[in-house]
């Protein structure tokens, strides 16, 4: 993998690069399409690249080593010809589960054992094989095991969780060493890092990680409940010590608003489940702002569902329509609303993209912070 920093905005730290895989070029800023089981939920991959036209999605190590588990995907060729999907794809390595399945694991220093929410069955993660795993699931970005911490997190424990995380990321870089890749394209290991928000913390964990040297490092723990301002001052302290001549991904965030705020701190790719989930119970992202299309006011609608000039999707659909298909719960209404939202976002960080590369980003950016917040 490699990636090149084009310019960085002067009035902020919003910065515009690219990154290159085997599997093909991703413009940065991005964010990428959550695709949990190796599908976008209701959206097909024609679509995602077609009308979407996303640079990569995200997978989950932990859901797809459950289901359809590594030897099917190893037996189809990997992930990418699994699903019929050539364009990059990264996997996260089940540390979100440390934090979203609390209930049903137990952490040890040899790694997290779970209890399958599926039927029970308890399998064991490790920094070894979440590696061995995600060679075999074979997508091009994969991270190093790590412990989500949630919150409020109490400073003992997240010094100790952080200070775990770097030890299972020491055991990683090993394990990526030993384990040969599957297929005839390379993989790129991120590093993660942690600390809550405490910003001691964070520092620590970001100049542990920065001396990994490797090609791209992620920010965890963050997007957990926590205020968006504590977000936001958290991943400003990483920033300000991870490389400027690598990636910075920020995972599982967030809202059209927490993209562009920290964008502006520098941070270079995203992933959240929100515009698909939303999508699905119906609440549209809007350059406008956020609509709830199942509010009866949009009953006699007959506008698009964007009534602003961008062209970022297909505007065929009306307000009015789209309510239909949700009040008598028609499948169309969710992939049309999942689509999109999707869409909105891409549309976002590309023209993000833009006004950093023409050196205009921070009075655009605050413009669209307050306009995406607003509730029509």
């Amino acid at each position: 993998m490699k990636f090149k920093l084009l310019t960085t905005d002067s009035k902020t730290n919003a910065r515009a690069g690219q990154i290159t895989t085997d599997h093909g070029k991703i413009e940065t800023p991005i964010f990428m399409p959550v695709g949990t089981l190796a599908t976008v939920k209701g959206v097909h991959q024609r679509d995602l690249k077609n009308v979407i036209n996303s640079d990569i999605i995200l997978g989950n190590t932990y859901h797809l080593y459950l289901r359809p588990g590594t030897k099917i995907i190893n037996r189809a060729g990997g992930i990418h010809k699994f699903m019929g999907w050539d364009r990059p794809i990264l996997t996260d390595s089940g540390g979100y589960q440390v934090y979203s399945l609390s209930t049903n694991r137990k952490i040890k220093e040899n790694g997290v054992k779970f209890k399958s929410h599926i039927d029970g069955s308890y399998h064991l993660f490790t920094p070894e094989n979440a590696i061995e795993i995600q060679r075999l699931i074979g997508a091009d970005i994969i991270m190093a095991f790590d412990e989500c911490t949630p919150f409020p997190c109490e400073y003992n424990y997240a010094k100790s969780s952080m200070e775990r995380t770097h030890r299972w990321l020491d055991r990683c870089i090993e394990a990526n060493k030993k384990y040969s890749y599957n297929y005839d394209y390379e993989q790129t290991l991120f590093p993660i890092v942690q600390g809550s928000t405490y910003a001691e913390l964070r520092k620590e964990s970001a100049h542990f990680i920065s001396e990994k040297n490797a090609a791209g490092n992620a920010i965890g723990g963050l997007s957990v409940g926590e205020p968006s301002e504590e977000m936001y001052s958290m991943a400003y302290e990483v920033c300000e010590i991870l490389p400027k001549n690598k990636p910075r991904y920020l995972m599982g965030v967030g809202t059209p608003a927490n993209l562009l705020e920290n964008i502006a701190i520098g941070v270079d790719m995203f992933d959240c489940v929100l515009p698909t989930r939303n999508a699905r119970n119906g609440m549209i992202f809007t350059s406008d702002g956020i609509i709830n299309i199942k509010n009866e006011k949009w009953k006699s609608d007959f506008t698009l569902l964007d009534n602003s000039n961008y062209s970022f999707v297909d505007t065929d659909y009306t307000k009015a329509y789209l309510r239909h298909l949700f009040t008598v719960n028609e499948m169309l209404g969710k992939q049309i609303a999942t689509i999109h939202n999707l869409s909105f976002y891409l549309w976002l960080v590309r023209e993000a993209r833009n006004k950093i590369l023409e050196g205009n980003f921070r009075i655009w950016k605050e413009k669209m912070v307050r306009q995406l917040q607003i509730r029509l």
